[in-house]
């Protein structure tokens, strides 16, 4: 179903616009995050299929999201090159497989990247632990810039549906212009609406907001 059939990209610049405006009027002293919140609709968790779905937004709405590299000693010489955070496979065996410990190092960073050696290893040294947290390892080759592939991961975001029928994704920051935002805000619902069943007809409601501000309604 085409985009524009449900909202315009010059309604999207006006509340976004606003948002931006309230936003500065209100200075913080932190950088608000923008984020993008979906009601859905004729949809039952309990029945239905559950989606989930990732897609690289064409600006970075978290430049701030921490990445640690868990490498191999040619990875952990490059992160700490670049002053990246990284891990070492002796780092992870002092954890002993402490699910505290473990649990800490998943909490300590937002997303982590891992040499392609130390993939398989991960499990094996540490449990479960970042799975279960849901931020299992991108891998990584000696070919990659780290840097590169560190925004990659800060560029993504994750739909998924769990058991409620309301969704939140960050699509940016209030640091960006309105361009940058709109382009994230329409790359994001576009992609959702891909992911539903019924496309449009399942979604009820779209507001932005910034951390601290008040939504703004945009379907």
């Amino acid at each position: 179903m085409a985009f524009g059939s449900k909202i315009q990209v010059s309604s999207v610049r006006e509340e976004v616009k606003a948002l931006l405006a309230e936003s500065a009027e209100s200075k913080r002293k932190f950088v608000e995050t923008v984020e993008l919140q979906i009601g859905l609709k004729n949809y039952d968790p309990q029945r239905d299929k559950r989606f989930a779905g990732t897609v690289k937004l064409p600006n970075v709405p978290r430049p701030r999201m921490t990445v640690c590299v868990i490498g191999d000693a040619h990875d952990c010489d490059k992160a700490k090159e670049l002053e990246m955070p990284f891990r070492t496979a002796d780092d992870l065996k002092k954890l002993n497989k402490n699910k505290k410990l473990v649990k800490k190092l998943a909490g300590s960073f937002n997303a982590f990247l891992a040499s392609e050696s130390m993939i398989k290893q991960i499990p094996r040294l540490i449990g479960p632990g970042l799975h279960k947290a849901g931020k299992f390892p991108t891998p990584v080759s000696h070919n990659d810039d780290l840097v590169v592939r560190a925004d990659e991961i800060r560029a993504t975001i994750k739909f998924q549906l769990k058991k409620v029928l309301c969704l939140a994704v960050a699509v940016g920051n209030v640091s960006m212009n309105d361009d940058q935002l709109v382009i994230n805000i329409m790359t994001a619902v576009n992609f959702l609406v891909s992911l539903l069943k019924k496309h449009w007809q399942n979604i009820k409601s779209l507001f932005i907001k910034t951390t601290m501000g008040k939504p703004h309604r945009l379907y």
